[in-house]
């Protein structure tokens, strides 16, 4: 009977450990696959503003979630997951979530960039104290568009559309997750 349980109890750290080796895996290739997403996601917008690579170089840090859905109708919701660079090395991972209410319908896909002026307005990011108000204003990234582009609160946004189409007079807000790799 103790050889058995013996057995059972192998059996048993073994199918653990390959589980958990399983999932690990899984897990970098998402991470993986969302780091050439931004990567794409970069080259797009520097190709749609080639201004922006000054902005690139200026900045403390970024966050780039290169692919955000939006669907509403009535109630809206967004999502997305990105990576967080500092000083032009990865730091984390990025989770966007949006709720929106007022008069809206329809679906779209797009890309958002946050950047950080300084070190400052990156910690509050990290530390998870970063909510866009509808009163935050986005630049969509067209042809010299960040030429007159400001921080706000050490922040700065660009959206890019990506598809879809969305007909919305709403109030919301974004919140964001950051997890350190």
């Amino acid at each position: 009977m103790k050889k058995h349980l013996l057995t059972l109890t192998h059996s048993v750290l073994i199918f653990s450990s390959l589980l958990i080796a399983n999932a690990a895996s899984a897990q970098s290739s998402k991470d993986k696959k969302i780091m050439i997403d931004c990567d794409s996601a970069k080259a797009e917008f520097l190709r749609t503003d080639a201004l922006l690579k000054n902005v690139f170089t200026g900045a403390y840090g970024y966050v780039m979630l290169p692919n955000v859905g939006k669907g509403a109708v009535g109630v809206g919701g967004a999502s997305g997951n990105g990576i967080v660079y500092e000083q032009g090395k990865i730091v984390g991972k990025a989770k966007m979530s949006q709720v929106t209410i007022g008069f809206q319908f329809g679906g779209q896909a797009y890309r958002e960039l946050i950047f950080f002026e300084n070190k400052e307005a990156l910690d509050r990011f990290k530390t998870n104290k970063v909510e866009f108000s509808a009163q935050a204003s986005a630049v969509a990234a067209t042809a010299g568009a960040s030429a007159n582009a400001k921080y706000t609160d050490g922040i700065m946004i660009y959206t890019q559309q990506k598809g879809g189409l969305m007909y919305e007079a709403s109030v919301g807000g974004q919140k964001f997750k950051f997890t350190a790799f």
